[in-house]
Parts: C-alpha cells; structure tokens; sequence
C-alpha cells in the first residue's frame, strides 16, 4: 500500500470534516479530499483534477502559520456568540477552526518538519490525526540533507526519535508504506510547548552533516505497522465519536493501549 493509498483509507475510516495538506507537488493527495481543505506549497504542479473546497496557499509553511488567520478558509462565517463559538470545532460560527486530518510532506529537512508538526498541533487537538511522510528511508542515501537520489526523504525520519523522546504524552505509528513510510501521531495538544521551549536544543543535537546515521530499526521498519492493520484498527468509531463530541483529552488515555499496540 502505498501513501496515496493509506490516506484514501483514513479518509474513509477517520471522516475528517477539514483536511490540511502542508507540500501538495502534484496533487495526487489532496485529490483524495472531499472536505473543506487548506493546502500550502510554494511551487503547486497540480496536474490532476480536485473534488473539494480548496484554499491552495503559494506560500512557504512558515510563512503561512505566521498569518494572523492561516485557517480563515476552514471558517463559515462569524457569530457573536462566545459559547457557541467554543463548542464549534470546524469554526463554523466564528470560533478557531480546529484541524482534523493532516498531511505534513513539505520540505525534506528536519529543522522543517519538526515546524511544521509544531504548527500543525497548535490547531488540533486530541482526537485529531496527523499523518507525517517520508519517515522511514531505505538506506542512508535517501536519507541524506543533501538530495542525490530519485526518492528522498531527507532526514525527516527524526522527527520520530524526537517526539518519543520530548513528547510521551503523543502517540506515534509508523506505517510500512511504499516507497518511504509515513508515521501517524495521535494525542495532540495544543497547549503544550515542551518543543518549542527545546527548539534550540534539539536543532542543536539532531541538525547533523551528511552521511546521516539512520537507525538499523529505521533502515528494516522493525516498528513499522502494516497499513492495512492501521486501517482495520477498532479504535475508530471511538475517535471519530471522541472527535465529534468534543470529548476531554481523558478520552484519549482509554484509547493510548490500541493506539499504541500497532507499533509493536
């Protein structure tokens, strides 16, 4: 199964009511969508036919999550009432629209990808999904900063190593997909800054010249999830309930042990 394949799927499983695609190339992804999106790339080559309600932003990642209101598009209009607007997740009557599916696969360099999963978690939440690509190279080569090979993934696959490490309150899959894998991150929190606070120190540690050193784990996916067994998972119809109902972040710890056994 390859990425296009899986994101069709969690489309299908998940029923996101947005989508956010940050790095749209071709189009082929965003394609999948049938929801309001926000997709942001500052060279679009769509080549293929899309069926949704679209903002296509030509703007750098950064230079989009700097903008006062990235996800005006995700908002119906405005309604003076507070209350309402705090019990309203997509931002239907003015409130902050929350993000439910995203798909980060912009810039191929850690420093990035670690931005943009910082900026994609200050508009979710919990019981939101957020699909990171090219997590797991197949040799040190593709894993390079410096592109010299057909598929690359830079060395984005840290980011990985790093949210385990910084964040245990998430919870992250890899997914063997064709041909470089993603990884899948449950458990959002907007309020929590631990990354932002450590930005410095992580860039420090983990922003390193070429030839990277790729874990064995990561070269052979030893933690990789099959798609389909992701796809298959019973947690599901929990989420999107959790999700749509608005359900404290207490909701996601009785969902953590399913989540997490995908993994292995």
């Amino acid at each position: 199964m390859n990425r296009h394949e899986l994101l069709r799927g969690l489309h299908r499983v998940y029923r996101p009511r947005n989508y956010l695609e940050i790095g749209v190339n071709d189009g082929r992804s965003l394609a999948l969508s049938r929801v309001a999106s926000v997709a942001v790339d500052p060279a679009f080559k769509v080549v293929t036919s899309i069926s949704c309600d679209v903002h296509l932003v030509q703007s750098t990642s950064d230079d989009f999550f700097a903008r006062k209101d990235p996800l005006v598009h995700l908002r119906r209009g405005r309604n003076p009432f507070r209350a309402l607007a705090r019990r309203d997740p997509l931002g239907v009557f003015g409130g902050d629209p929350t993000l439910e599916l995203s798909f980060i696969d912009g810039m191929h360099l850690f420093e990035y990808a670690l931005r943009d999963f910082m900026n994609v978690e200050r508009h979710s939440r919990w019981s939101s999904v957020i699909v990171l690509d090219d997590m797991l190279p197949r040799d040190v080569d593709e894993a390079a900063r410096d592109r010299h090979t057909k598929y690359w993934t830079g060395d984005v696959y840290k980011l990985v190593t790093v949210l385990r490490k910084y964040r245990p309150d998430l919870v992250v899959v890899e997914v063997d997909t064709a041909p470089t894998g993603v990884a899948v991150v449950f458990g959002a929190d907007p309020q929590n800054t631990v990354l932002k606070d450590a930005y410095d120190e992580i860039i420090a540690e983990y922003v390193t010249p070429d030839p990277q050193a790729v874990p064995d784990e990561v070269l052979v996916r030893k933690h990789a999830a099959r798609p389909e067994a992701l796809l298959a998972a019973d947690f599901w119809p929990a989420l999107v309930r959790a999700r749509n109902l608005r359900r404290p972040r207490a909701g996601f710890e009785r969902l953590r042990g399913q989540i997490a056994a995908l993994g292995g």
